[in-house]
């Protein structure tokens, strides 16, 4: 989208014309074409301002807002969907073309956020959270009291996982969604610095 003209500069313009001058040679007076001073001139008269016109689409109601609490729903049913599968179920549902991009921003408007927090669903098992609470409370002051005895392993890996790594949630939400673990194959490499 270009750049209006200077508020300063539309303001010289209509001056000088106003002081006798013709359209054309205050466009020559001030660098500017010269269809520029006539419609100037025409808005001047028409408004009584020199201000520029909004540019861009005007305000209103927009093609999608028919839709809107579909697509929040659907969204907030499965928050890892993506935008060209959500744009395919509003035209199997609803019959309407929507641009994936015109999606994501009408979420965004909206308060989604594109964010994803990856937990193991294994997480919330009773025998995981015990191993936890023994970690942080055996394990963990055990190694601060004899640091010495420390090995570290360094690993790489490469995996064959296939979870989403994005979706969407409102704005200051975290998006927690649940990953199989240990249902993938994984090629790791370890090195052990002590």
């Amino acid at each position: 989208m270009t750049q209006s003209y200077s508020l300063d500069l539309r303001v010289r313009v209509v001056a000088f014309v106003e002081a006798g001058h013709s359209c054309r040679a205050a466009a020559r007076h001030f660098g500017v074409s010269d269809s520029f001073a006539i419609k100037l001139l025409q808005r001047q008269k028409t408004s009584g301002s020199p201000t520029p016109a909004r540019q861009g689409r005007p305000p209103g109601r927009r093609r999608l807002s028919p839709y809107e609490t579909f697509l929040i729903q659907a969204v907030e049913a499965k928050p890892d969907i993506t935008m060209p599968e959500l744009a395919a179920r509003l035209l199997e549902e609803h019959g309407i073309v929507a641009a994936p991009a015109t999606l994501s921003r009408l979420l965004c408007r909206h308060g989604f956020t594109y964010k994803k927090a990856q937990l193991a669903a294994e997480c919330a098992r009773a025998d995981v959270r015990e191993e936890r609470r023994v970690w942080h409370t055996q394990r963990q002051p055990r190694m601060r009291q004899q640091p010495y005895r420390l090995v570290f392993l360094d690993e790489t890996y490469v995996n064959t996982k296939m979870t989403r790594l994005r979706g969407r949630s409102r704005r200051g939400q975290r998006l927690r969604a649940a990953a199989p673990f240990g249902h993938w194959k994984t090629h790791t490499f370890l090195k052990v610095l002590s």
